[in-house]
């Protein structure tokens, strides 16, 4: 059957084995329901999980404004004069209860940077262990550390920046072991055909909990004060952990509620793809091309998502000029869009595969492709439309809304070309990635130190073009099957579709 996608498709040489349904022992019909099942129910655990660790992440950027003294940072304030004045500032008194610290822009930068000091260096670690003692305990100890420091982030502040730096420090590293160990579960839990739709549910949880954390931080700050952003999410944090530890398992061999049908069918699904070595190919791993590929397109994508993930409220409010509370209901609204084209773009990706015979590479192809580059089309137009306030605003949440598809793209590739090393594959691939979270937002600074609308048209033009090289590479050079160092017996139990 000729693929519906035309020059996406491989060729039969290439990858004609992929075409075959991956459920071999049982047909597509017979696939257990959904409904009360074990396997989206740790789907939506997995999500909360998310949800909560993204809130942990991102509450601090809202806080900060309210524990800084105003009169510190009023010389770096740097508002465009391009663009009038939105609206006129909302003047409502708000609770002025919470500390006050003198830290400078430099400063606040180290403390908001801090974090992925922390997260870069257990990435690679964490994958390697969840494939030695299992996800759950990592995934379920490393969001609870991490709450139990936010906890504590009103005395580290007390105590001074260096105390917070540390703390924050330690907090991206609890956070770094966490997308590993769900990707090493999510290798003994997914079917093959229902990837993209369990993997998209649960960490779409991440965009959800972006939006959600941002406006309601700011209302706590606003109505309370700044310290109970930070006690609300990690008491949330450590609710989750307790129901976490109690529900979930590792495999399904080991679950103990899940029906005998579901298990046989979620196994069944997965044999030949496991491997039952102990030890990491790590050098033939490390010689991969498709885990290469992998690793450009999640830097590249990562270097837009952490740009305006940083930088959009500065944007908003310095040029675009929105007050402050427009800025924060404005700054959720492209994560939502996010939200939501991930969790449908989950359910297409896998229709297009069982249904309409597409290609496990061709899936993976076609949605990075829109999720890389339509958010670089949109991000260009974004900086040349002016101060047509309405515009950028669409723009930008189109852009942010289409990034979504690349969680059925390369963000899961990683489970197609090696699912029972998956864990490290992305402890890899994300070490990579936050490098753009770490260098990207201070570059984006020091190329707008006046905060023009031409300066921020070479930053968005900057990502952009790191977004397609990215895109085009992927689809040059990914694969869609499981890879011969991937399985333990390539003589005798060779997975059928692998690479020779």
């Amino acid at each position: 059957m000729k693929s519906p996608v035309g020059d996406l498709a491989p060729t039969d040489g290439e990858e004609g084995s992929d075409r075959k349904p991956l459920l071999q022992r049982a047909p597509r019909a017979e696939a257990a329901p959904v409904c009360c099942s074990a396997r989206y129910n740790l789907a939506f655990l997995a999500f909360c999980g998310f949800f909560v660790l993204y809130a942990l992440r991102v509450n601090l950027s809202v806080a900060l404004v309210d524990m800084v003294d105003s009169n510190s940072t009023a010389a770096d304030n740097r508002t465009s004069s391009e663009c009038a004045e939105h609206s006129a500032p909302i003047k409502v008194l708000h609770n002025q209860t919470g500390k006050r610290y003198q830290w400078d822009a430099e400063t606040q930068g180290w403390i908001l940077g801090s974090f992925f000091y922390g997260y870069i260096i257990t990435q690679i670690p964490g994958g390697y262990m969840a494939s030695r003692v299992g996800g759950k305990l990592l995934l379920g100890f490393g969001i609870l550390g991490t709450a139990v420091f936010t906890l504590f982030t009103p005395l580290a502040a007390d105590l001074g920046v260096g105390a917070l730096v540390a703390l924050r420090a330690l907090e991206g590293l609890g956070e770094g072991v966490t997308f590993p160990a769900m990707h090493s579960m999510w290798s003994s839990w997914a079917p093959p055909l229902e990837r993209s739709k369990l993997l998209s549910i649960s960490y779409a949880g991440a965009q959800l909990g972006t939006v959600i954390s941002l406006p309601l931080s700011g209302i706590i700050c606003f109505y309370m004060n700044w310290t109970y952003v930070f006690y609300l999410f990690g008491i949330v944090g450590i609710i989750w952990f307790i129901l976490w530890i109690w529900l979930v398992t590792d495999t399904p061999e080991t679950h103990k509620t899940i029906s005998p049908y579901e298990q046989e069918y979620i196994l069944s699904s997965l044999k030949n793809q496991l491997s039952s070595q102990k030890s990491v190919p790590w050098i033939p791993m490390l010689k991969s091309l498709p885990l290469w590929a992998i690793v450009v397109a999640h830097f590249s994508y990562n270097w837009t998502f952490y740009t305006l993930l940083t930088l959009l409220p500065t944007y908003m409010k310095e040029v675009l000029r929105f007050n402050i509370q427009e800025n924060g209901v404005l700054s959720a609204v492209p994560y939502f869009g996010c939200w939501l084209c991930m969790i449908l773009s989950g359910q297409a990706a896998d229709n297009l595969r069982a249904k309409w015979n597409f290609s496990t590479l061709c899936v993976r192809r076609l949605f990075t492709l829109i999720g890389m580059i339509g958010p670089a089309v949109f991000l260009v137009a974004a900086g040349f439309i002016g101060c047509d306030y309405s515009l950028a605003v669409a723009f930008l949440t189109i852009s942010t809304t289409l990034g979504g598809f690349c969680s059925s793209g390369f963000s899961i590739n990683h489970l197609d070309i090696a699912p029972s090393y998956a864990g490290v594959l992305l402890g890899i691939t994300n070490t990579f990635a936050t490098i753009p979270g770490m260098v990207g937002p201070i570059i984006a600074r020091s190329l707008t130190p006046e905060n023009t609308i031409r300066e921020w048209q070479t930053v968005f033009c900057i990502a952009a073009g790191i977004n397609v090289s990215g895109a085009i590479f992927f689809t040059l050079f990914a694969k869609g099957e499981v890879q011969t160092w991937a399985v333990s017996d390539h003589r005798g139990h060779k997975t059928e579709g692998t690479n020779k």
